[in-house]
C-alpha cells in the first residue's frame, strides 16, 4: 500500500513503540491520528509530526467511537489502525501475599487484548466502507503481540495470556476480512528500548542485554516501525505473527 495522504491511526502514540510509529507513518506521507491517555504526550507527538493528538482510552468502547470520530473528521476515514497501547504490570499466580488478585489480572487482559480488539474492531468496521484499491486492498490492522505470547516467564502470568490473546486474533480476523481486502498482523518485539523497559532497575536492564544474540542490545523503537512500514508494504503479509526479538528466547525466570 501506499501510504502518502492515507489516513492512519496509531494508539499508545504517546511514547514507545506507537510514537516512533506514528512518527515513521508520518514521514512517508501518511495523515496521522494518535490515539493516547496521555495528553501532554499525544499532543506533543502529534505537534511534532503534523498530525491530530487524541485522548482514548482503548478499554471504552465509547472513548475508542469518539476518537475514531475525530480522526475521521480530520482526516478521513483510518485505511491503517496500529495498535501499541499495552501495560506489562507483573505477577505470580500465587506470590508471597497469596493468590494474584482477580482484578490485577483482568486490568492487564482489558488493557492489551480487549483494547487491542476494541479498536481493531471499529477501524475495521469503518474500513469496510472504503473503497478499495487498485490492488483491492481496503485497509491494514497491525496488532502488537509479544514473545512473551510464546516464553511467558515466572511473573508474567497476565502480560503472556493478553499478548497471546492478541497474537491468536490475526489469523481469524485475517480470514474474516480476506473477501474485503483488510489484512490483519502481529507484532511480537523482544527486548525494546521503550519507556517501560528503560524505566527498570538498571541491574534487570543490564540482564535483559545480557541474555540477547545479535544485535547484542536492546530493539529500538524505530526498529518495529520499519517493521509496521513493512508489513504495510508487502501485501502478502497477512494473519500472522512477526518475532521481532533478534532471535533471543526468553528464560523461564
Amino acid at each position: 500500500m501506499d501510504i502518502r495522504n492515507v489516513a492512519a491511526i496509531v494508539t499508545g502514540g504517546g511514547s514507545g513503540l506507537g510514537a516512533e510509529t506514528a512518527r515513521a507513518l508520518a514521514k512517508q506521507g501518511a495523515k496521522v491520528a494518535v490515539l493516547d491517555l496521555n495528553e501532554a504526550n499525544v499532543q506533543a507527538v502529534a505537534a511534532e509530526i503534523g498530525g491530530i493528538g487524541l485522548v482514548c482510552d482503548v478499554t471504552s468502547a465509547e472513548s475508542v467511537e469518539a476518537a475514531l470520530a475525530a480522526a475521521r473528521e480530520a482526516h478521513g476515514i483510518a485505511r491503517i489502525a496500529v495498535n501499541c497501547a499495552g501495560v506489562a504490570t507483573p505477577g505470580k499466580v500465587v506470590g508471597r501475599k497469596g493468590p494474584l488478585a482477580l482484578d490485577a489480572f483482568a486490568k492487564v487482559i482489558q488493557i492489551n487484548l480487549i483494547g487491542t480488539f476494541n479498536v481493531m474492531r471499529l477501524a475495521a468496521a469503518d474500513m469496510l466502507g472504503l473503497e478499495p484499491l487498485d490492488n483491492g486492498e481496503r485497509g491494514v490492522v497491525v496488532n502488537t503481540a509479544s514473545i512473551a505470547a510464546f516464553d511467558g516467564q515466572i511473573g508474567q502470568v497476565a502480560y503472556a495470556a493478553s499478548k497471546g490473546g492478541v497474537a491468536s486474533l490475526s489469523l481469524p480476523a485475517a480470514r474474516e476480512f480476506a473477501p474485503a481486502g483488510i489484512r490483519v498482523m502481529a507484532i511480537a518485539p523482544g527486548y525494546f528500548g521503550t519507556p517501560m523497559v528503560n524505566g527498570m532497575p538498571q541491574e534487570v536492564l543490564d540482564s535483559l542485554v545480557a541474555s540477547t544474540l545479535f544485535p547484542h542490545r536492546l530493539g529500538l523503537p524505530e526498529e518495529y516501525a520499519r517493521m509496521v512500514l513493512s508489513i504495510i508494504d508487502n501485501p502478502m503479509l497477512n494473519g500472522s505473527t512477526i518475532r521481532l526479538d533478534g532471535a533471543v528466547r526468553m528464560p523461564a525466570q
